[in-house]
């Protein structure tokens, strides 16, 4: 079994991960989806997140844009880092298991900024 967690505004997948409403938990096996629960975003904190997750189980982070500290505490905790998805968050988990979810590696490095990642609100 693999828990997929997606940043999410509702069933959607957010375009930035510190600023998602909530975070859908997957539970997948045998390439396919078990269970899902969403949890609503704890907070936006420097480190807070990453770690929140992966005390959650999380072993893989499915979100549109993410900023380089939450991608490097993902990285030491072991959780890999899917960015660049959007549309339903359900979808996304699936095009993952089938192996056909890539990485954009966009990351958003403007982080102090209330507009990065080009405007998204």
């Amino acid at each position: 079994m693999m828990k997929i967690a997606v940043a999410a505004m509702g069933s959607t997948v957010a375009g930035h991960f510190g600023h998602c409403e909530n975070f859908i938990f997957f539970d997948t096996a045998d390439g396919k989806i078990t269970a899902e629960q969403s949890v609503p975003n704890p907070g936006h904190r420097p480190g807070f997140l990453p770690n929140f997750l992966a005390d959650n189980g999380a072993q893989v982070i499915i979100a549109g844009g993410m900023g380089g500290g939450a991608v490097d505490i993902f990285n030491e905790r072991g959780v890999e880092v899917i960015v660049g998805a959007s549309g339903e968050a359900r979808t996304a988990v699936e095009t993952y298991l089938r192996g056909e979810l890539i990485s954009t590696g966009s990351v958003c490095h403007e982080h102090q900024h209330a507009d990065e990642c080009g405007g998204h609100h």
